[in-house]
């Protein structure tokens, strides 16, 4: 056994992801003050089982731990509710050693029992979590998803500080699974007492925990006193306030009345906002594993037609949607973004091409067209872009009425099967850690073609699962061996044409001039818009 320290920065020997050391606090940080943040949508769950939208994501991580962590500001792993594990010869079996004296908000101390609950509930199918899939590399997980069991047998609790996992096969993500929302620690009681409803009544280990919550209007975090990590969060609370228009927003920071527009800065201010020195010195610009796209519900006429998912991809003009949004964005060819590791780069993707598109429509039998709805998040500018998509499809003569809604119902439909295209944005996908197989099993893989899941296209090819699978049976996540195969299975998804991979967006988030932290918390790479749990106010 080989046992990882959280006091020591290394590289694992089996070349498993980099453990960094822990960090540093801000010398400057100042304790004290409450911040507010504004959405235009309210929000769905505060169910780490659940939530997977980039607007609960970071309430959740600030409300929740699971067995590892990222180092803020970054995708380097760390050790969270595990300060310690050991890792067997064969790369199969994980030992995590527990933290002591870690209480949950309701003021019980956690235990192992409480971490193999927390993974049972996960991958159960009766929790319809869209994240069941990531834990697929552990004993058990094919029974307990087809229903046979219940509970992962590849879970057991030694003691109670002492967790094992045991994996069928070797998992080079495994390490950032348990760092993922997904993987955090509830406590049982809290989720039985909440009755089904425990999106609303979160309770767990995290820096904050939920004070109020008005549907329609704001949610409260206050600071958990009781936090395990020594000196944080800084901030005694936090509040969204929701149902604000993004214009609006940005007119509030303008008068010191919001901290940070949750939005973004609306397209239609932004070159108006960076045009001004005193405004564009409080935006934070970072690059992002992003790729915003199109679904074709392959269970859906007429798109269950190759041809015609092609003709789509075929007749969607990126370049002049990238316009839309002031050139905030690289037009996409595959799912990938080209940062990611295992990018295919050279592939050109579909060609914009009408007459082309035409032509497969009429080869699909469907010369005249068809009609359809394109589902779009109701914020700006997502309703301007479906336009334009409106716009290329009736040029081929696709008639595409737009259902404009709030975010969660877009995602209800999605995972309901019920739209037969959507438009990302708002939604779109943003690696929850920097590796290709995050892109494939959630939304593209046949683990998130379920209800409730996120694979919005319904798409799921057992061949491409079965090499995905092979793909990630690595030791090294960087093996060059691993990486192709994951270009190869991405250039087969294109083949299928599943999606209208449209562009990779840079981010931008505005915040008011009292905000504290480094420039890396406000583009946190797991953590969007901000890590709440590492900023501050100077004043």
């Amino acid at each position: 056994m080989k046992k990882w320290l959280a006091s020591t920065a290394l590289v694992l020997s089996l070349a498993l992801p980099a453990v960094a050391a822990d960090y540093t606090p801000d010398p400057n940080a100042k304790p004290g003050g409450t911040i507010t943040i504004t959405y235009k949508d309210d929000v769905a769950t505060l169910d780490p089982a659940i939530g997977y939208d980039w607007q609960n994501w970071s309430m959740i991580k600030s409300l929740f731990d699971g067995l590892m962590d990222y180092v803020p500001g970054t995708t380097e792993l760390r050790p969270g509710l595990a300060e310690s594990y050991d890792l067997s010869e064969d790369g199969l079996t994980y030992t995590f050693h527990l933290r002591k004296g870690v209480k949950f908000h309701n003021g019980r101390e956690m235990v192992a029992d409480d971490v193999k609950y927390s993974l049972d509930r996960v991958t159960d199918p009766a929790t319809q979590s869209p994240g069941a899939g990531f834990f697929g590399s552990i004993v058990g997980y094919e029974k307990v998803a087809d229903g046979s069991v219940k509970g992962l047998e590849g879970i057991k609790v030694l003691d109670p500080l002492t967790v094992q996992i045991t994996l069928s096969r070797p998992d080079a993500t495994f390490l950032h699974v348990m760092a993922l929302n997904f993987a955090s620690v509830v406590p049982k009681e809290a989720v039985d007492a909440a009755a089904g409803d425990f999106g609303k009544h979160p309770v767990g280990t995290g820096a904050f925990k939920l004070a109020e919550w008005t549907i329609g209007q704001r949610l409260v975090f206050e600071k958990n006193a009781d936090y395990w990590r020594p000196g944080v969060p800084y901030l005694d609370g936090v509040t969204f306030e929701v149902g604000q228009e993004p214009i609006v927003a940005l007119l509030r920071l303008q008068k010191g009345e919001v901290d940070v527009p949750g939005d973004g800065i609306p397209p239609a201010k932004f070159t108006e906002v960076m045009a001004d020195p005193a405004q564009a010195a409080r935006v934070v610009e970072g690059g992002q594993l992003h790729t915003g796209y199109i679904t074709l519900n392959v269970k859906t006429a007429p798109f269950d037609k190759l041809e015609v998912r092609k003709a789509v991809n075929m007749a969607i003009n990126k370049d002049r949607i990238v316009q839309i949004i002031n050139g905030r964005a690289k037009p996409a060819t595959q799912p990938l973004p080209p940062s990611m590791p295992g990018y295919t780069e050279g592939y050109a993707g579909y060609a914009y091409d009408v007459e082309g598109a035409k032509k497969l429509l009429a080869e699909a039998g469907l010369k005249d067209g068809f009609s359809t709805e394109l589902y779009v998040m109701n914020t700006d500018p997502n309703p301007r872009i479906a336009q334009a998509i409106q716009q290329d499809l009736s040029a081929i003569g696709i008639k595409a009425s737009i259902k404009s809604l709030a975010q969660a119902n877009v995602i209800e439909a999605g995972g309901a099967g019920t739209a037969p295209m959507i438009w990302s944005g708002g939604m779109a996908w943003i690696a929850d850690f920097p590796d290709p197989s995050n892109f494939y099993g959630p939304i593209l893989g046949c683990a998130g073609a379920v209800e409730g899941g996120w694979n919005w296209s319904k798409y799921c090819n057992a061949t491409l699962d079965e090499e995905a699978v092979k793909a990630d049976s690595f030791k090294d996540p960087a093996d060059p061996a691993r990486l192709a195969m994951w270009s190869d299975v991405y250039q087969k998804v294109m083949a299928d044409a599943p999606w209208v991979p449209v562009f990779n967006e840079e981010r931008y988030t505005m915040k008011s001039e009292r905000m504290g932290g480094a420039d890396a918390l406000y583009v946190d790479p797991v953590s969007i818009p901000v890590n709440y749990d590492y900023v501050y106010v100077t004043e």
